[in-house]
């Protein structure tokens, strides 16, 4: 039960040509049934152990549940950030030494309403236009149809030179795909959960990245139990904050928190040492 999708360098440029263009990409195909299946029971687990229960806003949604921290919550979903397809379009976007911003489910549910439209980066001061800081994407755990709240999305508005004022109503389209694929933005894109008007749920994963100097949304290092992270490869590690960005940044005197909190052997050159 692993996502074992690929791209060649041809599809690979055609997904960047999209999120270049367009401020978004679906890869189709990027991981199987039993893999859908698999995260699909965990989270029903997950939220009925953590005593999940609806949001109580107009962004984490009247009918939806999340669950938050999901590295933190089982082997599965370590897979998730490292997939083979999205990784590489996150360094297109966010740069080498990217992080993990955050990984969460989100279950719309029946009778749930459109989520505000809104930019992920709309937070982060800077004037607009600009290179992406962040970049996220959702995995369909279920097919996701304009009818059960398929992802709401304004083409080509990371393009503009301001976000979107919050509760106000824009024309969007809806993100449909089916189970099995993964839809991948650039932060500076418009966008809203759908309304549900289904009777059944529609659920998906956030897996949330941030370039590596900007501050991740969910703590990874603090949130994370340090014997979990040392089961990380080591690529998920840093992409958790266990690395220093560029040789400088995040560094607990002049080592790497990786070797400082989980292996020793882990030396990594700072930048002073490279001059």
């Amino acid at each position: 039960m692993t996502a074992t999708a690929t791209a060649g360098p041809a599809d690979l440029a055609g997904h960047i040509e999209r999120l270049d263009r367009d401020g978004y990409t679906i890869v189709h195909d990027a991981f199987d049934a039993d893999l859908a299946a698999a995260i699909d029971a965990d989270i029903d687990r997950l939220e009925h152990e953590l005593g999940i229960g609806f949001g109580g806003n107009g962004f984490e949604g009247r009918a939806t549940t999340r669950v938050y921290n999901l590295l933190a919550l089982g082997d599965l979903y370590a897979q998730i950030p490292v997939h083979p397809v999205v990784l590489p379009l996150m360094h297109h976007l966010l740069g080498n030494g990217c992080l993990v911003s955050s990984l969460s489910s989100i279950t719309i549910h029946p009778g749930e309403g459109a989520q505000p439209i809104h930019a992920d980066d709309q937070v982060i001061p800077g004037q607009k236009p600009r290179r992406s800081v962040t970049a996220n994407s959702m995995w369909a755990i279920t097919d996701f149809t304009e009818a059960n709240g398929a992802t709401r999305i304004v083409p080509g508005s990371h393009l503009l030179d301001h976000s979107p004022v919050y509760g106000q109503h824009y024309d969007s389209v809806p993100a449909e795909m089916p189970k099995g694929s993964i839809l991948v933005w650039n932060g500076g894109f418009w966008h809203g959960g759908g309304a549900n008007t289904t009777g059944q749920r529609r659920r998906g994963i956030a897996m949330n990245y941030c370039a590596g100097f900007i501050r991740q949304q969910e703590n990874q290092q603090l949130g994370i139990p340090l014997e979990t992270v040392r089961g990380f490869s080591p690529e998920l590690q840093e992409l958790c904050g266990f690395g220093v960005y560029q040789g400088l940044i995040g560094h607990i005197d002049r080592q790497s928190p990786a070797q400082r909190l989980l292996d020793p052997a882990s030396a990594t050159a700072m930048l002073w040492d490279r001059t």
